[in-house]
C-alpha cells in the first residue's frame, strides 16, 4: 500500500509542476505586446488558432496590418504645392 500511495503523490507532483509551467507560460505570453507574439516564422501557424482563441487579438492584428499598407492621400486639386523650409521639404497632408 506504501508504493501505490507513493505513486500517486509522484503523479500529484507532475501534474502540479507541468501545470504551473503552463499557468507561467500563459502568464507572460499574455503580457507581451501583439506587436511582439507574432514576430517569429511560427505566427502564420498561431494565427489561425487565434481567430478562434482570441477573436479580438485576431482583428487588432488584422488592422494593424491594414493601417501599416496603407498609403498617404493624394492631393487635391486645390492645394498649394508642396514647400521647402530652410533645405527641409514640408508636406502639408
Amino acid at each position: 500500500m506504501g508504493e501505490g500511495v507513493g505513486m500517486i503523490v509522484t503523479v500529484l507532483l507532475l501534474l502540479l509542476l507541468v501545470s504551473a509551467v503552463i499557468v507561467m507560460i500563459a502568464f507572460f505570453f499574455s503580457r507581451a505586446p501583439i506587436e511582439k507574439k507574432y514576430e517569429s516564422s511560427g505566427g502564420g501557424l498561431g494565427g489561425a488558432f487565434d481567430a478562434v482563441w482570441s477573436p479580438s487579438a485576431h482583428e487588432a492584428g488584422i488592422e494593424r496590418d491594414r493601417q501599416t499598407q496603407r498609403t498617404a492621400p493624394a492631393p487635391a486639386p486645390g492645394d498649394p504645392p508642396d514647400t521647402f523650409d530652410d533645405g527641409r521639404i514640408r508636406l502639408d497632408v
